[in-house]
């Protein structure tokens, strides 16, 4: 069984991102169950999915029983923005992979109320916290790549290569071509391979 919890802003592609795991998961005849806050997909707005990828018992695949994780389960949590992962960290497990952009963005409240926020407070209390920490420098990577709307299939690449995901980048690969279109393709595999390099931290 594999736990797997993803968080974001709305407008980062953080259900698509949740989608694409769960295609390449059901591709390879995994059961999955998932809960998504859709209704809060709004640009600025918090936005987590839950996944829940099955296991084989006695050579019968075993689904889930519930597609909300329990705190303190989680195998994996894919983080967008620090702040998020942060409030997602107690779902973590003991000794699980966080792995989360530096890309910092100032929550809805804090820009109404004209409160403050630190994304590298954020980063440090993870690194202090956080089971196994891998942050990605999301703007250079997306810069070199000549997009930014490719974080979230950047970020899959790198939980792919942490091996916490359960799925290897051809899994994900499989999913993009049936969720996306062709001409999009080349775009998004360059930026799953980049994610899936060990020099590019």
């Amino acid at each position: 069984m594999k736990n797997i919890v993803l968080c974001g802003i709305g407008g980062q592609g953080t259900v698509l991102a949740s989608k694409l795991i769960a295609a390449a998961a059901m591709k390879k005849n995994i059961p999955v169950m998932s809960a998504e806050t859709i209704g809060m997909a709004q640009r600025g707005g918090s936005v987590f999915s839950h996944l829940r990828l099955g296991e084989t018992v006695d050579g019968k695949k075993k689904a889930p029983a519930s597609p909300m994780i329990a705190k303190g389960t989680a195998d994996i949590i894919i983080g967008f923005e620090p702040g998020e992962t942060v409030r997602m960290l107690p779902y973590l497990k003991e000794g699980g992979q966080v792995i989360t952009s530096a890309h910092a963005i100032m929550p809805v409240t804090a820009a109404l109320t004209g409160g403050s926020y630190d994304g590298g407070g954020m980063l440090d209390y993870l690194s202090k916290k956080a089971g196994r920490l891998m942050v990605v420098d999301t703007d250079k990577a997306c810069e070199a790549l000549g997009s930014s709307k490719v974080m979230n299939v950047l970020l899959l690449g790198y939980a792919a290569r942490s091996g916490a995901l359960g799925l290897d980048t051809e899994d994900i690969k499989e999913a993009l071509k049936e969720r996306l279109k062709e001409s999009l393709w080349e775009l998004n595999f360059r930026a799953l391979e980049y994610g899936a390099l060990t020099d590019n931290e």
